[in-house]
This record gives C-alpha cells, sequence and structure tokens, in this order.
C-alpha cells in the first residue's frame, strides 16, 4: 500500500490504476488516516481502525468538500474515539435509524390519537401539521429539531396567534409522545423554552335584544323564508326572481338544530349526532353515549322538548337531526347559520357563540357555576370560570356589604347606610 504524507497534491496526484476498483494513499503520520481513488476520479478520505478483532473501515468525507487537513482532523477524532471504546460505525448506522419529525408525527396519529381521543381532535391535529408543522420541520430527524426551528415556525403563523399557539403545542406533545418511547430525551423539547402569543378571549356573549333578533329571523327562515344573499353586479343577476320572491325557506331540521343549540348550550356535534333513542322525554333529558368530556346528558327545558317535538322523524334515520344522505346526520349548519345571521343583523357571531350565550344567561341568574359547568358537560371547573365575571350579584351584594361597612366606620359607627354627598359651590363637601 503507498504510504506518505498526505496533501493536496499527493491526493490530486493519486490515480486509481487501470482494472482495479480502487486505490488507497496512507498517511504516513497518522496511522489509520488514508484516501481512496476510484476509477470515477471520486476521491474519499477514510479512516481505518480495528474493533473486536475486525479491521474497520468509515468514510470521512470526499476531497474537495474537505480539505486533507480538515479530513485529518476528523480522522484524529474518530481514531480517538475508537482507543476510548466507542464504535463509529455502529454510531452512523444508529443515527440513520433516528426517524424523521414526519414519520414520528405520523404514527402519534395513528397509535396515540386515532385510539385515545375524539375523532374532531385528530382531524385538527392533522390538518394543523399538514399546513404548517410538517412543511416547516417534517423533513428534518427528530433529533435534529432545534429550538430554533420551532421558534421559526411559531413567529410565522403570527398573525393567527392561536393556530400558532396550537401548532406549538401539538410540538410538543409529538415530541413528550416520542419521549415516552425513548426516542427522544424529555428534557430536549424543543418546544419548550417558546413564549406563546397572547390571546384575546373568543368568547362572545348575545344580549337579549340580539336573542329577540335571532328569534325574528328564525320565525320568518320557517316561515316566510329568508332573503336571498343576492350580487346584482353578476351577469345573470338580471334573470332572478322579482325581489320580492326571492327569499328561502330553511328546512325544519336545520332550524330545529339551532333552537337547541341556544336553548341547551350543547356543543354543535352533540345535537347534530344526536339521536331519537337517547331522548328521554320523561326526564327530560337527552343521554349521549359519547361527547368531547365522554358520557353527557343535555338537559331539556320546556322549549327545547318543544322544538324536539315539531320534528319530524325519518323513516331508517336514526338521527333527531337528519341529513341528505339515508341513516346520516345533518352534515354542518355553516349555510343556514350564515343566512340566519345576516337576517339578524349578527354577522360575524359563531355558532359556539350560542354555548357561551348560554352560560352567560346562568351566571347572569346567579346560578352557579357549577351547575352551569354540568349543563355545559365541562370536565374541568376551571372551564367555567370563564363565566365567573359574569354572575353579578354576587359582587353587587360583596360591593355594598363592604361599601355600607366602610361608610359606617368613616361615619363613626353611627349607621351603614349610604349617603350621596352634597356639593356646595360647585365643590364636593
Amino acid at each position: 500500500m503507498p504510504r506518505g504524507r498526505i496533501t493536496k497534491r499527493a491526493v490530486d496526484a493519486l490515480k486509481c490504476p487501470t482494472g482495479r476498483d480502487r486505490d488507497f494513499l496512507w498517511d504516513d503520520a497518522l496511522a489509520g488516516f488514508g484516501v481512496a481513488a476510484f476509477p470515477t476520479g471520486r476521491k474519499v478520505y477514510v479512516a481505518q481502525f480495528r474493533k473486536d478483532g475486525r479491521s474497520r473501515r468509515v468514510a470521512i468525507g470526499e476531497h474537495g468538500r474537505l480539505t486533507p487537513d480538515e479530513a485529518r482532523s476528523q480522522a484524529k477524532t474518530i481514531l480517538g474515539a475508537v482507543e476510548t471504546g466507542a464504535d463509529p460505525i455502529a454510531e452512523r448506522r444508529a443515527a440513520r435509524e433516528v426517524r424523521t419529525f414526519k414519520a414520528v408525527a405520523d404514527d402519534f396519529l395513528t397509535l396515540h390519537v386515532a385510539t385515545k381521543r375524539k375523532n374532531r381532535t385528530g382531524e385538527e391535529y392533522s390538518n394543523l401539521l399538514q399546513a404548517h408543522v410538517l412543511p416547516a420541520i417534517g423533513s428534518k430527524r427528530i433529533l435534529d429539531v432545534r429550538r430554533a426551528d420551532v421558534a421559526r415556525l411559531h413567529g410565522k403563523m403570527r398573525e393567527t396567534p392561536y393556530q400558532a399557539n396550537r401548532a406549538l403545542a401539538l410540538v410538543s406533545a409529538i415530541w413528550n409522545w416520542a419521549a415516552r418511547r425513548d426516542e427522544v430525551a424529555l428534557a430536549d423539547n424543543p418546544a419548550r423554552a417558546t413564549e406563546r402569543y397572547p390571546e384575546q378571549g373568543r368568547e362572545r356573549f348575545l344580549t337579549s335584544e340580539e336573542l329577540a333578533r335571532l328569534g325574528d329571523a328564525l320565525r320568518d327562515a320557517e316561515t316566510i323564508g329568508l332573503a336571498w344573499d343576492i350580487d346584482e353586479t353578476k351577469p345573470g343577476a338580471k334573470h332572478l326572481p322579482r325581489e320580492s320572491n326571492r327569499r328561502r325557506v330553511l328546512d325544519p331540521f336545520a332550524v330545529g338544530a339551532l333552537r337547541l343549540l341556544i336553548l341547551t348550550g350543547a356543543r354543535l356535534r352533540e345535537i347534530l349526532d344526536a339521536r331519537w333513542s337517547q331522548v328521554d322525554l320523561e326526564r327530560g333529558v337527552i343521554f349521549l353515549a359519547d361527547s368531547k368530556t365522554g358520557r353527557k346528558p343535555i338537559y331539556l327545558s320546556a322549549a327545547a322538548q318543544a322544538v324536539l317535538a315539531s320534528l319530524p322523524r325519518i323513516e331508517g334515520n336514526p338521527h333527531i337531526v337528519a341529513g341528505a344522505k339515508d341513516g346520516a346526520p345533518r352534515a354542518d349548519l355553516k349555510k343556514p347559520w350564515r343566512a340566519v345571521t345576516r337576517a339578524a343583523g349578527l354577522d360575524g357571531v359563531r355558532l359556539h357563540d350560542l354555548r357561551h350565550s348560554f352560560a352567560s344567561f346562568g351566571a347572569g341568574a346567579s346560578l352557579g357555576l357549577p351547575i352551569i359547568g354540568k349543563l355545559l358537560g365541562h370536565s374541568q371547573a376551571a372551564t367555567t370560570h370563564r363565566y365567573a365575571h359574569l354572575d353579578a350579584d354576587p359582587l353587587r351584594r360583596a360591593v355594598d356589604t363592604i361599601g355600607a361597612t366602610i361608610a359606617a366606620a368613616m361615619d363613626g359607627g353611627k349607621g351603614g347606610d349610604i349617603v350621596p354627598l352634597k356639593k356646595t359651590g360647585g365643590r364636593s363637601a
């Protein structure tokens, strides 16, 4: 085997003899450091060593991409590690077997989310991954995902802070799941140190006046119909019926579903997926076998029961809110809700805001947060606590009591009545 000092000139001059698949030049200063020349002209630096009685060889890098000095430095590191008992080949093989973030995320959805979470949760996770997370870090090995990568992803989503924070939480959940399977270290979670964006409260509570407008719109929807949303500038607009005839009556299932959402505070899918077999009118309850928080009763007021009584039953369809397909529930309420809110002048109000409004009226009536939480099916008391500020009566009683006590003390204990201060000469006494 040729030996000599591996320099740029020596490597450039190295050729693979005709008829051989490669030829080596071994460095005479560093044992085990060499360079291989191939018939194609490609030249690769290598480190050779003995491990467990066998001769082993590791490729360091191509000549041109590495200088001889850079290759020699890496060879020293590899050969030094072998002296301490390391196995560079096994380490490289293990490194190649580290999965990408996408591969881990796919398993997370299949093995964890699909078996332990609701279908809706799985859909939300999948959409978030496909739209934002995987394009940013999916191709990286999971061990190579750094805090800077996650912070960059979070920063790109700054215009939608709620979604950005959900993406951050999802990356963290995937990493923690992988850590429980010993693929990564829990302490190295790259999403942990990224600060979340502040989120504006998404609750919207309808007032009594807005509910009255909503009620009027629903009555029109099931009787005379709601006005079409027409763009008069479109070419075909002149062929449409007269304005007085441009009204559409909504089907009873759409109107009934909207009324039930208003009167029960239930979630959208809880109403759309409910079945007649789950209704117990004697007790005034719909017993859901499953919901976002597991088994749940939806309590029915007299008004809600009247809505149920008005809905037709479709033979062969077990659902209260029947859909267009045989035996299936209605898919969604987007179009009818958009038409109703437009007619009521409530553009921007979401279907989920009906649930918030139901809770707000309960809090305003001082029914107590535990009761409201049970009606809504909250599994955590903290979830219901967002409505605490709407319970005005206890706060009013509290401030009256405190104010009367302070006033009595300031008055020398003569009494607890609050007396307005008189004005003298344009100034308060």
